[in-house]
């Protein structure tokens, strides 16, 4: 590729409208943050003074009102892409004797919408895909649900966003709430796909890489009561049921058995109300705790396709490392001086 073609640039529109380029020049900082349990976040800084004029500029411009619609694209020459759609949420000042006056302009995706109040309501003979649908709904995104399958009979949204209650329920069974523009995805955890992609360590600026048995358990029991057969519902799922091993030899539970024995672990944090949804959430569990065995973090130059909720393999970490992991979290980064990089988090449930 000619290395013109590896310039590094961003793009920056509002309400569909590219920003001014006295705007852009203006830029110090262009970053975005993504992550799978959280809102995604943007934050632009900007030179905030006119010096010909004496005084500040993109403050007091309406450009930069709160509730704009912002869509950030960054990359290279002839190739960018766009990595955040979202609103500008709030604006933050610096001034300091010692340097130029500058102008923060921060926003979310549309996951925030979500933590916008609390609500105490209830949802009967439903399922958690279908609760989902039903919240997207009623904040104007589409729904892409995956059929969570259990029935039911009663669910409690109590004094909760709507945020809060989604990512309570889908804690439970092992799925992740995210937001990609206007549509909403409720579905479980990615760490099953394909790889979208292969790191090298040599190639990375930084990686760092470790793991833990500590929280791993051989077993999760979840435990409730049936009040209309007036009997104890016990959930359980042990390692044998982990979803995949992401191309690893040996799961994090199998790694705690191994050097420590087995270890179980009971639930009562939840209540359940039948056999299924017992079993559903012991099954969220094993693999929730598997996928916090192997934890790492690394810098690479930017890459837009390095994105929260994909696999990608990492090769070059000797045998019981290279492999696939699964992206919680990036942080995209442009600035005039440094250029275009990505910050990412990765978790492994087998070695």
């Amino acid at each position: 590729m000619p290395a013109e073609n590896l310039v590094p640039l961003f793009r920056v529109k509002i309400n569909g409208a590219d920003i001014p380029p006295q705007a852009a020049a203006d830029l110090i900082t262009a970053t975005v943050h993504e992550d799978v349990d959280a809102p995604g976040m943007f934050a632009l800084q900007l030179i905030n003074y006119d010096m010909g004029q004496s005084e500040v500029t993109w403050s007091d411009d309406t450009l930069f009102n709160e509730g704009n619609a912002v869509d950030i694209k960054m990359g290279y020459v002839d190739n960018l892409t766009t990595i955040f759609k979202g609103d500008i949420t709030g604006l933050e000042q610096e001034f300091n004797s010692d340097e130029v006056p500058t102008l923060t302009v921060r926003g979310y995706d549309r996951r925030y919408r979500l933590l916008r109040g609390s609500k105490t309501r209830s949802f009967t003979q439903m399922k958690d895909s279908d609760i989902a649908r039903k919240i997207a709904g009623e904040q104007g995104l589409t729904a892409k649900v995956e059929n969570s399958k259990v029935n039911l009979d009663y669910v409690l949204q109590h004094n909760q966003s709507d945020m809060d209650f989604l990512q309570e329920r889908a804690r439970r069974i092992g799925y992740e709430v995210v937001v990609e523009d206007k549509t909403l995805y409720f579905r479980p955890r990615q760490n099953t796909a394909k790889k979208a992609l292969t790191l090298r360590s040599l190639g990375l600026i930084e990686f760092y890489l470790r793991s833990t048995v500590i929280n791993q358990l051989s077993q999760v029991e979840v435990r409730g009561w049936d009040s209309k057969k007036k009997s104890e519902i016990i959930g359980k799922a042990d390692k044998g049921k982990i979803a995949t091993a992401m191309g690893g030899s040996t799961t994090g539970p199998a790694a705690a058995d191994r050097a420590f024995g087995k270890a179980a672990g009971a639930s009562v944090n939840y209540p359940v109300f039948n056999q299924a949804e017992a079993d559903q959430i012991a099954l969220g569990g094993i693999n929730e705790t598997a996928l916090a065995y192997i934890t790492g973090e690394g810098l690479t130059i930017g890459r837009t396709d390095l994105r929260a909720g994909t696999v990608i393999r990492i090769e070059g970490l000797g045998k019981r490392n290279s492999g696939l992991y699964y992206v919680t979290s990036t942080t995209h980064t442009y600035t005039p001086a440094r250029g275009y990089r990505t910050r990412f988090s990765v978790r492994r449930n087998a070695a």
